[in-house]
């Protein structure tokens, strides 16, 4: 069949245009990686996470009152605590408090002989400085020297004590007194501290 030129034009046209199709319809995309948002309105998201900070914010100043009086109340106790480069110089500020109570008493109560106890653990951050001292006074004056000890500045206090009936005719006892006081935990012996944990003692 013979075509004529019009026809084999309008043929070549077609085929182009076919072809043109073809390469549009399987050509490469040149748009990239699909993003994918994510999921739920990210403006309540934000708002959401907003609340939760100004939560946690409005919570802070009353913590900070808390540890600011916390810490207050702790330095002011820590300043009984008796200050020594050693445990025997602790021992002796605890027996010096001793007589100074003591010779505060009309007549003054003297001490017989002491007795230094071993430094132990007192809580996780702190020693138990005691000492055992004799004493023969009226039963009112050691009434007066256990009260004077409870109201010191040192932390110190009472932890055993042992009455005897002395002098009947003068109205004397025969006491046993063990004193204990605070110290920085440095001055308890390793040896003490056995895989490293603090039995404290009541003080």
């Amino acid at each position: 069949m013979n075509l004529r030129p019009r026809d084999r034009r309008a043929l070549a046209w077609l085929a182009v245009s076919a072809l043109l199709g073809v390469v549009v319809r399987f050509w490469p995309s040149n748009d990239g990686a699909v993003v994918v948002s994510a999921t739920g309105n990210p403006v309540t998201q934000a708002e959401a996470r907003l609340a939760r900070l100004r939560e946690a914010a409005a919570t802070v100043p009353a913590k900070e009152a808390v540890y600011k009086k916390v810490s207050a109340d702790l330095a002011a106790r820590e300043k009984g605590i008796i200050a020594a480069e050693t445990a025997a110089q602790a021992q002796a500020q605890v027996i010096q408090i001793i007589r100074r109570l003591g010779a505060a008493e009309n007549p003054p109560i003297e001490i017989r002989s002491t007795e230094l106890n071993p430094i132990r653990p007192f809580g996780d951050k702190y020693g138990e400085a005691s000492v055992s001292v004799q004493i023969e006074c009226r039963i009112d004056q050691l009434v007066n020297l256990l009260a004077a000890l409870q109201s010191q500045p040192e932390l110190v206090a009472t932890s055993d004590l042992r009455v005897l009936s002395a002098n009947a005719k003068e109205k004397t006892v025969a006491a046993r007194l063990t004193v204990s006081g605070v110290v920085p935990r440095r001055l308890v012996p390793e040896k003490s501290l056995p895989g490293k944990k603090a039995g404290g003692s009541a003080l």
